[in-house]
């Protein structure tokens, strides 16, 4: 049985590092990815040992906590050391793009091989990826996008454009959206309602966030999300199920639409008098408030709002 190591912070994994590790799975019968660490990483290591699970299932990774492999050219036989603490088999092969690991293969008594030294297949590298995320974003997995998009949410009661504005923004910014779950759940299973049906539509939409979160462009808008949701619990039973305040994915961003625009029954709808609509609005808001979420409100005539909603965004840095 041939085996082989990659050895690597992976600050973030990128497109160069998954062909380096395709490559190094084809040339030997198992494989091991040393995750090196520091307390101070920008990105944790259990997030990244997620990452490369994930993306390698067929590799053996592991995590150690240890400088930063580029060392290992000024001390090779500490690092040695660490390698065999982690892996005592015998290693054939020491995969890398890192001219400066020469010393540590010496080391170890194992064969060295370079694989795009000098990034001509895959110009990635970690370290502009972290200083420029989205200048960088093709050379990001799919599985470590959610880390570096932004979610953008609309917020606020229903007749307020959220359902239109969200497709126009997500074409605006050639990217996705999440369509709100409940109109879904609504128009499939009928308008009377229960609380487990409230906490199926904030999970279920909760979910679906994370899944394209892994296939954006940069940001993902959100056409509400379960703070809604809660605020509908409120609305309708004046009390709410735990799991709605323990959620804790809430968005970079919100745009809370205002209620100075007609009220239109779609046949999905609940609350179109002026008294309950602003008390639906205020719930809106105070859940906001309540959490200390970064917000914007959006009003002004249906026409205009599309604008103020790329305002508010520039105006977030997002």
């Amino acid at each position: 049985m041939s085996r082989g190591i990659v050895i690597g912070r992976f600050i973030p994994p990128q497109t160069g590092h998954v062909a380096m590790i395709r490559t190094a799975l084809a040339m030997v019968d198992r494989l091991t990815i040393l995750v090196c660490w520091q307390p101070d990483d920008v990105v944790p290591v259990q997030l990244r040992l997620d990452w490369m699970r994930e993306m390698f299932p067929d590799a053996r990774v592991i995590g150690r906590e240890a400088p930063s492999p580029k060392v290992s050219a000024e001390n090779p036989a500490r690092w040695a050391a660490i390698v065999r603490d982690v892996h005592p088999e015998r290693i054939d092969q020491l995969f890398t793009s890192d001219r400066s690991h020469a010393p540590l293969a010496a080391e170890l008594r194992t064969r060295f091989i370079m694989i795009d030294p000098d990034h001509r297949a895959v110009p990635a590298w970690s370290n502009r990826i972290r200083a420029d995320p989205w200048g960088n974003w093709r050379f990001l997995p799919p599985a470590v996008r959610h880390f570096f998009a932004r979610t953008i949410c609309l917020h606020g009661p229903e007749s307020t454009g959220k359902s239109t504005l969200a497709p126009q923004l997500a074409a605006h910014f050639d990217t996705l959206y999440v369509p709100e779950y409940g109109r879904t759940y609504c128009e499939e299973y009928g308008l009377s309602l229960g609380m487990g049906d409230l906490v199926t539509i904030g999970r279920t939409h909760a979910a679906l966030t994370q899944a394209l979160l892994r296939q954006c462009n940069r940001r993902l808008f959100l056409d509400t999300d379960p703070m809604m949701t809660a605020a509908w619990a409120d609305m309708l039973f004046d009390w709410r199920d735990p799991w709605f305040d323990a959620f804790s994915g809430t968005a970079d961003l919100y745009l809370l639409l205002d209620i100075d625009m007609p009220w239109v029954d779609d046949g999905t709808r609940f609350f179109g008098d002026d008294g309950r609509r602003r008390r639906f609005f205020d719930l809106s808001l105070a859940e906001l408030e309540r959490r200390g979420l970064n917000y914007r409100i959006i009003g002004g005539p249906p026409e205009q709002r599309f604008e103020r909603a790329l305002a508010a965004i520039a105006d977030a840095g997002l």
